[in-house]
């Protein structure tokens, strides 16, 4: 079904379009989505000697939050571009160039949309503000190492805001604190 064959297609450009659903990700079996909806739409440009592929990918793809470990709704949306060429055998020669065997004479692209996906999804991706798994995000707040100032021992978490991002975290280091105080514009 997502064979495309680009020995009898002639010059010019030519559309494809597929709407990827649960059992394509399931008779893909890859470890990054499991489920999802996606559409894709192919262009093939022969020229000369070469097939340009572009892809345009938009949709929604089911993952484990990063946090809770739940399964969460991800929109994804990739354009990607493979150049195909015809060869003696299947290799691939860079990230988007690949060599066909002139013999057989098409290109199954059914791992290529599934590659494109998964890059696509970013690599942080948590449910939004409230809707983790409140049992786990609790258990995290648990487990989690915090200072005396940051928390009483009774506290239990209420919301993913309570959460902060590594970025957003900061802690003073004493030493830092006293020369803050020292007037440098003195000398």
């Amino acid at each position: 079904m997502y064979n495309i064959s680009l020995k009898n297609l002639s010059f010019g450009v030519h559309t494809y379009e597929y709407e990827l659903d649960r059992k394509f990700f399931e008779a893909i079996d890859g470890d990054e989505v499991r489920k999802g909806n996606v559409s894709v739409i192919v262009t093939v440009k022969r020229t000369s000697s070469t097939f340009e592929c572009n892809f345009d990918l938009n949709g929604v793809v089911q993952v484990p939050c990063t946090r809770c470990l739940d399964d969460m709704d991800q929109e994804v949306e990739a354009k990607n571009r493979l150049i195909v060429k015809f060869g003696q055998e299947y290799s691939e020669e860079s990230d988007e160039i690949v060599i066909i065997p002139e013999d057989e004479g098409e290109i199954n692209i059914a791992w290529f949309l599934y590659e494109f996906i998964a890059l696509s999804i970013p690599i942080k991706h948590v449910h939004p503000a409230g809707e983790c798994n409140r049992a786990v995000s609790s258990k995290f707040r648990k487990h989690r190492a915090v200072t005396a100032d940051e928390v009483g021992e009774d506290e239990v978490v209420a919301d993913e805001e309570d959460f902060p991002d590594d970025e957003e975290e900061q802690t003073n280091d004493p030493r830092w604190d006293r020369l803050k105080g020292l007037n440098i514009d003195e000398n």
